[in-house]
């Protein structure tokens, strides 16, 4: 079992850690999670998160992956590799294309010699209508072609299939998109156990079911999503801007972590 002395995280607002608590006034989030635990296990352990919301697979291929490859100093290094997603939800998406970017992407992480995790994702939201099938669509040929590059290039699949249940929006912060902090716990754990460490078995246990709400609640809470997320999303896309715009990443030198 590898013992990583590094771990460079790359990608979007998940891996940033939007939604979770905040820390040094930092969004925490999987990844830290995750190093704390790493940590433990090697005194002279790094972490280094690039990850910046909003960034499109082309920008994390182009800016960030560069920088993780400068850091890299063998299969001690643990690597995380997970964009893609914003690109999904654009209305403009082409698959074809952007499946060649990802497998460029994880093709020049793997030369490195490094440790790779990629990530599929849930490919079923709550709800039905077109909206919902297009997302299952789109994100299922996603997950199809992140576990044909994870194979072609020996990378660790983290697989949505495996809890299925995450979907629940109990797991997500109130724009429905982003995890919370129970949800960020859980991917932590699942990453730690994919890897053979330590890690907690309850994330495995399934929230108990929901309460019911009425049409008239469920209703009154997807107007007031739409109002408070989905319009402004919107109308970034008009104007050609991004949630990251401006933003620079959490770490972006290796930060002794303990």
């Amino acid at each position: 079992m590898t013992t990583f002395t590094r771990f460079i995280a790359l990608g979007d607002s998940m891996t940033e850690g939007m939604c979770d608590e905040i820390v040094d006034g930092n969004y925490r989030g999987w990844a830290d999670r995750t190093a704390d635990t790493l940590a433990k296990a090697s005194p002279n352990f790094t972490y280094v998160n690039l990850a910046i919301r909003g960034k499109l697979l082309h920008q994390v291929i182009d800016d960030q992956i560069p920088v993780a490859i400068s850091y890299v100093t063998g299969p001690e290094t643990l690597i995380s590799f997970h964009a893609g997603a914003n690109d999904v939800l654009r209305p403009n998406y082409q698959a074809e294309a952007a499946f060649a970017k990802y497998e460029r992407g994880v093709s020049d992480l793997a030369k490195t010699g490094a440790t790779l995790i990629v990530f599929t994702v849930v490919d079923r939201v709550e709800g039905s209508g077109k909206t919902a099938q297009l997302w299952h669509e789109r994100f299922s040929s996603f997950n199809v072609n992140v576990r044909n590059v994870a194979k072609k290039y020996s990378a660790i699949v983290i697989e949505a299939d495996d809890a299925k249940w995450l979907a629940d929006l109990r797991f997500l912060a109130k724009d429905r998109l982003h995890m919370n902090s129970d949800g960020h716990w859980r991917l932590s754990q699942a990453v730690l156990e994919k890897l053979g460490k330590e890690f907690d078995p309850a994330w495995k246990i399934p929230l108990p079911p929901a309460p019911k709400k009425t049409s008239l609640r469920k209703n009154f809470e997807k107007t007031l999503w739409i109002i408070a997320f989905v319009l402004p999303w919107i109308w970034r896309r008009l104007r050609g801007k991004s949630s990251g715009d401006g933003r620079s990443a959490k770490f972006v030198t290796p930060k002794a972590w303990k």
